[in-house]
């Protein structure tokens, strides 16, 4: 028997192609996509101007897509941690951030990730699998915060530029106006820079872009970041040169500060050398201890300093508060790796 298709995170291109597969109107399509991103409903049955022929098609070979978390842990800060399933038996976390008149839900883009960065959770994990958009979207969906949300950002589980298509799908839902109409200038999505990737998500999407850089010197990040051999941060800064954000659009690099490692005098001149002519903000991160790696975070006078000697070279830089942490839903810090082997959390 056929495994049906969720509706859930298909597009308004991808519904009509669906609907004339069928047989129906055309129309049918915008219909179907006002019943799974405008109202509250969780059930074809429940589409009710669709005739009663296009309801029994779509039952027959869909199902309406969602899926319900089914795990939260709330941080002494308030920020919440969510666990989704997803298909085929895996798991994947979604972090709620809230701060001060802002609420930023950050997304999983996949199950585990392939780039094997050396200070990150979901890295010791490994790659299961990639999530479609629905799988992406739900995650916002099925929040009970979801009505207050202002942010979304692409920094869970996964590179999202590793699973570009589905990502692209997901920002389009959100932002369409036949979707979730979002402004694009509220989603950032993070990546540590595949280079084919990111020029084609600078081309077709127009949501904020983030870089993970950690580091100027070539030889220092490809230890901390295999990427570095194939895609070099250098090349990647150079090819961000020759796109404009001097409007709205805004590109940022995050900065995990590691003691003794990246944050001398020496990072600051390099990384201000690197950065000199393109409009960006750099986001200094504080390192949460991950098992099994030989890093550790610097101390707070030393970040201080590193933010004021960026700051004073020209390049606006911003010390990220840690939130979530006690909760494990800290940078760097989701993994459902645990949960590989079962069916359910405890």
């Amino acid at each position: 028997m056929e495994e049906k298709v969720p509706l859930f995170g298909k597009t308004l291109s991808e519904l009509q192609e669906l609907v004339a597969g069928y047989g129906l109107p055309k129309f049918t399509a915008k219909q179907i996509t006002d019943w799974l991103y405008k109202k509250e409903v969780k059930s074809i049955d429940e589409m009710t101007n669709l005739s009663k022929k296009a309801r029994e098609l779509l039952n027959a070979n869909h199902t309406f897509g969602l899926t319900e978390y089914v795990d939260v842990k709330e941080s002494s800060d308030g920020t919440r941690k969510y666990l989704f399933p997803t298909a085929h038996g895996k798991f994947i976390e979604t972090a709620m951030i809230p701060f001060k008149d802002r609420k930023t839900i950050c997304v999983s883009s996949q199950v585990g990730c392939k780039m094997g960065c050396l200070f990150c959770m979901t890295a010791k994990q490994g790659f299961q699998g990639q999530l479609t958009a629905g799988e992406i979207v739900n995650q916002i969906r099925n929040l009970p915060e979801r009505e207050s949300i202002t942010n979304i950002v692409y920094m869970g589980m996964g590179e999202p530029f590793d699973n570009l298509d589905e990502v692209l799908k997901s920002v389009e839902v959100l932002t369409s106006e036949w979707g979730f109409a979002m402004s694009p200038r509220r989603i950032t999505v993070s990546s540590i820079g595949i280079i084919p990737a990111m020029i084609r998500f600078m081309e077709e999407c127009e949501a904020h872009l983030a870089i993970s850089l950690h580091t100027p010197f070539h030889e220092e990040r490809q230890k901390l970041m295999p990427v570095q051999i194939a895609y070099p941060v250098e090349q990647v800064v150079e090819q961000l040169k020759t796109y404009d954000f001097s409007g709205q659009r805004r590109v940022s690099f995050e900065y995990i500060v590691f003691g003794g490692l990246n944050d001398t005098p020496a990072h600051v001149k390099a990384l201000a050398n690197m950065l000199r002519g393109l409009k960006c903000r750099v986001n200094l991160i504080r390192f949460h201890p991950v098992p099994g790696t030989p890093l550790h975070g610097t101390d707070e006078e030393t970040l201080q300093q590193f933010k004021d000697s960026l700051n004073s070279k020209g390049i606006l830089t911003t010390i990220r508060a840690s939130r979530g942490l006690d909760i494990d839903a800290a940078c760097g810090l989701l993994s459902t790796k645990a949960l590989l082997n079962k069916s359910a959390p405890s």
